[in-house]
């Protein structure tokens, strides 16, 4: 496993789509009861293990704070620990619909030796649009498509269906997953050019096409100690198939087999009007 690396970030998802007045009073911070009207604010710490690289053998750490921004007297939503970052325009009971936001990390020689020869894969992030749907209370349908800026042009697709329970202070979810990638993607992240090739001495040559690039399943277990403190701690399973798989960077490198574990604390608090 390799040494931690620390990647800071800090997102503002905004949930509801009422909007502060502008003639609003000084804002006042309260804990969650004393706070009928304004808003919710939700500051949390997120310590994950992934895949160094898509497609690698080992694992990184990765510690950053994120911030969630709701109206008082509206109930958090649930969020699987691998959606995107969303920000909603629509919102009702059974849908909601908005822009989304992933970040994915770089691939260089320093993450593995054996990669000398390969070209540097600059970081990405990837805005994009989501929609999720709960045909029924506790079974919820979302679906990602995003398009990558700096470190790839290509468009990608996550889908994902969860089923979701509470049992006083435990929340638990658990379902399936299905990635999708066109070729661009594919070939910034599993491609090897000829260059590469001769330059690196162990791989061929190797350009793939779009597709499903790796199904899988994420389950996630809740538990909220008040109303102002949880903790969240997650696992998820992705098996990369298709021309994602049959890359030699893949089956000389890495492994198919992609597994991440997380831990996330939050603290909640209001911020109302006098």
């Amino acid at each position: 496993m390799r040494s931690p690396k620390l990647l800071a970030h800090a997102t503002l998802v905004l949930l509801g789509t009422a909007s502060i007045s502008a003639q609003a009073a000084d804002p006042v911070f309260t804990i969650l009861p004393e706070s009928p009207s304004g808003w919710i604010v939700t500051l949390k710490g997120n310590l994950r293990a992934q895949p160094t690289y898509p497609g690698a053998d080992d694992l990184s750490f990765i510690g950053y704070p994120s911030l969630s921004l709701r109206r008082a007297g509206t109930v958090e939503r649930f969020s699987a620990p691998d959606d995107g970052l969303s920000f909603s325009f629509v919102e009702d009971s059974a849908l909601r619909f908005g822009a989304v936001g992933r970040f994915i990390g770089g691939r260089s020689v320093d993450d593995d030796r054996r990669l000398v020869g390969l070209d540097k894969i600059k970081w990405a992030v990837e805005p994009g649009v989501f929609v999720e749907y709960w045909p029924v209370e506790f079974l919820r349908a979302r679906a990602e498509i995003r398009h990558g800026v700096h470190g790839h042009d290509g468009f990608v697709a996550d889908l994902g269906l969860d089923v979701v329970q509470t049992f006083g202070a435990f929340t638990v979810s658990a379902g399936p997953r299905l990635s999708l990638g066109d070729s661009e993607f594919t070939r910034t992240y599993f491609g090897v050019t000829p260059e590469e090739a001769a330059l690196n001495g162990q791989v061929e040559a190797y350009r793939p096409s779009g597709g499903i690039t790796s199904v899988g399943a994420t389950a996630s277990a809740s538990y909220s100690w008040s109303e102002q403190w949880a903790t969240t701690a997650f696992v998820s399973y992705r098996r990369l198939v298709g021309d994602a798989a049959d890359s030699p960077i893949v089956q000389t490198f890495g492994s198919e087999n992609q597994v991440g574990l997380g831990l996330t604390v939050s603290y909640s608090f209001g911020v109302g009007a006098r």
